[in-house]
Parts: structure tokens; sequence; C-alpha cells
């Protein structure tokens, strides 16, 4: 699961406590679309390293499919999460496939890591205990696992962002931070390529 967690990239940072989030007030900020794409570039500062682990790709979220996390550099790879199954492809080839029929924790995982890129805390209020505060247009939350089992395997995340979620931080269990920052959000059927539809 440890390793899962990984390849799905989402670390945490610690926040200061700011007392309950406003969670209505921050699920009122931000826009629901049924498809949401855009750029992402990751920074991985993995413990007892000094130089980061850099890249960037595109990533897509789709209500009625999942999400496909396409790493473009520094080496090309494609991360597909649906309910049922999480598909690591190396061009064509599968180097990574659970089944959720095998390995409960997909779904898990699925529901996680797609409620953190919509900012869905309904959702994520199911898994977390969350603090953060919220602005006239910002906001932020710092995520604390509450099962114990699931606080060791990923630690903490947090959320920043406005109308969309702008920066996801994660500390994992092992000392490991990795920073996902996104940019040129797109919404709707046109966000998707031709060629990410088909990886669905």
């Amino acid at each position: 699961m440890k390793r899962t967690f990984l390849i799905v990239g989402l670390a945490l940072i610690s926040l200061p406590l700011l007392g309950a989030a406003p969670v209505a007030k921050i699920q009122a900020m931000l826009a629901k679309p049924k498809i949401l794409c855009g750029r992402f570039d990751q920074t991985k500062q993995l413990a007892g390293i000094k130089k980061p682990l850099v890249s960037n790709g595109r990533f897509c979220a789709a209500a009625d499919k999942g999400v496909l996390w396409r790493n473009l550099k520094p080496f090309p790879s494609t991360l597909r999460l649906t309910r049922d199954e999480i598909v690591q492809l190396q061009g064509e080839r599968v180097t990574l496939h659970l089944d959720a029929k095998k390995e409960p924790a997909v779904r898990m995982i699925h529901s996680v890591l797609f409620a953190s890129l919509t900012g869905d805390l309904g959702q994520i209020e199911k898994l977390f205990e969350i603090e953060g505060s919220a602005s006239a247009d910002r906001w932020s939350v710092a995520l604390k696992a509450r099962a114990p089992s699931l606080a060791k395997t990923i630690g903490n995340i947090a959320l920043e962002g406005g109308a969309y979620v702008k920066q996801i931080t994660l500390n994992d269990a092992s000392g490991d931070r990795t920073t996902i920052v996104f940019s040129e959000i797109q919404v709707g059927d046109a966000a998707m390529t031709t060629e990410e539809a088909a990886l669905f």
C-alpha cells in the first residue's frame, strides 16, 4: 500500500492549526466541473537526499472515469486511477496493475486523489480531520488521517486553492515531502485531448 501512495505522489506538510476548517465556505468557493485538466509541476524531497526530484506533466480528473496522471518530464509515464483499478504505463507497456477486487485500498486511493484534485472536502472529511481557513478568494486546509493505519502510510496532506486546488503538499511517514503545483487549468469536454480520452 505504501508503494502505491508513493506512485500516486501525494505527501504532506504540517500547517499551523487554524481551527476547524470552514468546509461549507470552501465548498461554495470551488468550481465543480465534470472534467478538470491542467499542468502539474512536482517536487519531491527525499529524506537524506539534498537534491529534490523534479517532474512535470498533465493531469485530468473526470467525474465519470477517474484520474489520469501523465508524467512528461524527465521520463514519460502514465498513471490511470479508476474505482476499479490503478494502472501504470510506460508507453504501451503495463508496469503496474492493481485490481480493486484483490487490493481493497485501490478504491480508497482513487477517492482520496480525486477528492484532493477537485477539493471535495465532503469526501475528504470521511477519512481525514480537516483544519484550515478561508478568505474571500483563497483557502488552505491541513488534513490528518483519522485511522492510525492510514496515518502511518501517508502522513498528512495540505491543500491550497481558490476556485480550483492550486497546490497539494504531502509529508509521508518516511520523511519524504512532495509538493505539486497545478496551473493552466481547463474545464469541460474540450479540456481533455483525444489522446487522453483514449487512455481512459
